[in-house]
C-alpha cells in the first residue's frame, strides 16, 4: 500500500531545477481531451450540437492543460488520430444512461435516456486510451464507463437497488457540497485530495455495481455506494462520481483531481 501523502498541489520545482525545457519558464501545457455532450436537432436548425459544460475546460485550464474538444467519430482510425494529438482523457457526464446490454443486462424499471452514439464513441475512444497507457479522468457517467470498459456493471437506478440509498440527485446549487463520502488511504485518489472523509456533490441515479477487473474503490459514500475507483493496472485511470470541477467556488481543494491527471498527462508525454 502506497504511503500517505499531502492532497496535490502540483509538481515542485526547487531552485535551478527548472520547470520547462528552458529554466524559468513555466510547465508545458499538455493536450487534454474531452468528450462532449450532444444536444437533440434544435428546432430552428434542426440541427444536434455539441455542447460542453464550460467548468471542464476552465478546471483544465486552472490545472495547467489545453483543453480540446473531441467529436464523435465511428472510424477507429480517427480515433487513434485524436489520442496521437493528445496526452490525457478526460470523459465527462451528461443526463443520460448506458444502456443497459453493455453490461450484460437488461433495462429494468428506472433507466433514464440513452445516447448510443455518444456510448459507443466514449467507450471506443477510453479502451483505446487505456491500450495506450495514456491518463484517463472519468467524471460522474464517464467514472461509469470507466467501470463498464474494464468490465463490470451498474445499479440501473439507485433508489430501487441499493436499500436505504440516500437521496444522489441532489436538487440545489451543485457548486455546493451534498453528502461526505470516504477517500481510501494509499489510492491515487487520496494522493490528489487527502484520505478521509471529505464532501461532494451529488448528481446521479446510477452506480457502480460490481467493479471490473482490478478495479479498486477508492470512495464509498455512507450509504454504501461506491463514489470513486481506479484501475491499478494502469499508469492513472480514475473515476469520480461527482462532479469537482462544479464546486471549485465552495470547495478549491477539488482542483487537486485536475491537478494531478493534468501533470500524469504532462509526465506521460516525456
Amino acid at each position: 500500500m502506497r504511503p500517505p501523502r499531502p492532497p496535490y498541489s502540483g509538481p515542485h520545482h526547487g531552485p535551478g531545477s527548472g520547470s520547462g525545457p528552458h529554466h524559468g519558464q513555466p510547465p508545458r501545457r499538455p493536450n487534454i481531451g474531452i468528450t462532449p455532450d450532444v444536444s437533440a436537432p434544435r428546432p430552428d436548425s434542426g440541427f444536434a450540437y455539441y455542447e460542453l459544460k464550460v467548468p471542464y475546460a476552465d478546471a483544465v485550464l486552472r490545472a495547467g492543460g489545453l483543453p480540446f474538444v473531441l467529436p464523435y467519430a465511428e472510424d477507429p482510425g480517427c480515433i487513434e488520430a485524436y489520442l496521437d494529438r493528445v496526452s490525457g482523457l478526460l470523459v465527462t457526464g451528461g443526463a443520460f444512461d448506458i444502456p443497459a446490454e453493455a453490461y450484460g443486462e437488461t433495462s429494468g424499471e428506472g433507466m433514464g435516456p440513452l445516447k448510443h452514439g455518444r456510448t459507443t464513441f466514449e467507450a471506443a475512444l477510453m479502451r483505446a486510451a487505456l491500450k495506450r497507457n495514456m491518463p484517463v479522468f472519468g467524471v460522474c457517467g464517464g467514472m461509469q464507463l470507466l467501470n463498464v470498459v474494464l468490465g463490470g456493471s451498474l445499479h440501473q437506478d439507485i433508489g430501487r437497488e441499493v436499500p436505504g440509498a440516500r437521496e444522489h440527485e441532489q436538487k440545489h446549487d451543485r457548486s455546493q457540497p451534498q453528502h461526505p463520502v470516504e477517500v481510501k488511504d494509499g489510492t491515487l485518489l487520496a494522493e490528489a485530495l487527502g484520505k478521509g472523509p471529505i464532501m461532494v456533490n451529488s448528481t446521479h441515479h446510477q452506480a457502480v455495481k460490481r467493479t471490473g477487473e482490478r478495479v479498486v474503490v477508492s470512495a464509498v459514500a455512507p450509504d454504501g455506494v461506491v463514489e470513486a475507483i481506479e484501475s491499478p493496472a494502469h499508469a492513472w485511470a480514475v473515476g469520480v462520481q461527482w462532479h469537482p470541477e462544479l464546486m471549485l467556488s465552495s470547495i478549491p481543494a477539488q482542483l487537486g483531481l485536475y491537478k494531478a491527471f493534468v501533470h500524469r498527462a504532462r509526465e506521460s508525454r516525456r
